[in-house]
């Protein structure tokens, strides 16, 4: 019997490239056999995340879409057809049985090339779907989506695929392995603070302004300010460095997170339960905000704007929580109750459902 194949298309950002591989996880643990190939180009994290983590990666054309009339749009139609056309190659070479899209610039490319010959399943990661899930979704067999009110209609609720390191972290049996790992106290509470592989100028600012007052309440600080980023000025219990790698080591150290509120970081950081201030990015439109809504609305976190991130707002909404450990509790418990940790193996079974219709 021929093994099955499976082909994710989710390159680009980590945002994109992440789910999919946690779904292509998912695939080879229920079928070890299964056959799974990515999407992806040159321009993006797609050549390093995708190698590492054991898939054969087939670059295609890279197709940005262009978000306001430009140049750039005169040249999207030729674009796209070359793009569709190595898809399509790639499709015959690996005799896929199904594609499934994360969206982003590699996914619309892989829908063209997929409609009428390979059933496709779309995966929304964000509150509100972009431009090619809301293409693929016209002919895709099953649409899922991470939350409810996506836009795309019919869309199954299941959360985002998340990797096993994560989802079954142990936070309390590694915290004293993590916290030596980075050179944070064994005891006390630990503020984690990130925004992103590029940083968030405005998290920076804020932690710096709300440092002295942190380390005062002996509050200890590990800060990823991005590899573009300014760190405070270095003082006893703040960490700071410009990208964890080990992200799951960073949440067994951490009591409380301060964070962007993209959907891959409210997943994760909701499935590990740790209670977060999330402060969603001022642009695009507003889908960070709509990200947080449900666990927030849990009581799992707190939401504050942008414009209203100041170090003093940074003390009065931690301060207090880092330093109430039954509080810690019950917004991690609620956090962890919002999330679903099983989504990876949730979409695996709804792909190879389509696989073998």
């Amino acid at each position: 019997m021929r093994a099955l194949s499976v082909v994710v298309a989710g390159g680009g950002s980590a945002g994109h490239i992440e789910p999919a591989l946690a779904l292509a996880d998912a695939v080879r643990r229920l079928h070890p056999d299964a056959r799974v190939t990515a999407l992806g180009t040159e321009r993006g994290l797609d050549t390093t995340l995708v190698p590492a983590r054991g898939y054969p990666l087939e670059l295609i054309p890279p197709v940005p879409l262009p978000r306001r009339p430009s140049a750039d749009l005169l040249k999207l139609p030729g674009r796209v057809r070359g793009a569709v056309k190595r898809v399509r190659q790639v499709l015959a070479e690996v005799d896929a049985d199904v594609v499934v899209g994360f969206g982003g610039y590699v996914a619309l490319p892989a829908y063209l090339g997929a409609r009428g010959r390979v059933p496709i399943v779309v995966h929304e990661a964000n509150a509100r779907a972009g431009l090619a899930n809301k293409v693929g979704a016209r002919f895709a067999a099953r649409v899922v989506a991470a939350v409810p009110g996506s836009g795309l209609p019919g869309a199954q609720v299941l959360g985002i695929p998340l990797r096993r390191a994560v989802t079954q972290l142990d936070r309390a049996g590694l915290r004293a392995e993590a916290r030596r790992k980075y050179g944070l106290p064994a005891d006390g509470p630990v503020l984690l603070v990130f925004g992103g592989s590029q940083g968030a100028r405005t998290l920076n600012t804020a932690v710096a302004a709300a440092l002295p007052g942190l380390l005062d309440a002996r509050v200890s600080v590990l800060h990823a300010h991005g590899r573009g980023g300014t760190a405070a000025p270095p003082a006893p219990g703040y960490v700071p460095l410009p990208y964890i790698d080990d992200m799951h080591l960073a949440y067994a150290a951490a009591d409380a997170v301060l964070g962007r509120a993209g959907a891959m970081t409210v997943a994760e950081v909701s499935a590990v339960g740790l209670p977060a201030v999330y402060v969603p990015l001022p642009h695009g439109n507003g889908e960070q905000a709509l990200n947080a809504g449900p666990v927030v609305a849990a009581g799992g976190g707190i939401l504050v704007p942008d414009d209203e991130l100041t170090g003093d707002r940074v003390l009065t909404e931690l301060l207090p929580l880092l330093t109430d450990p039954a509080r810690l509790a019950a917004m991690g418990a609620a956090a962890r109750a919002s999330g679903h940790a099983d989504a990876d193996e949730r979409l695996a079974r709804v792909v190879l459902e389509v696989a073998r219709a």
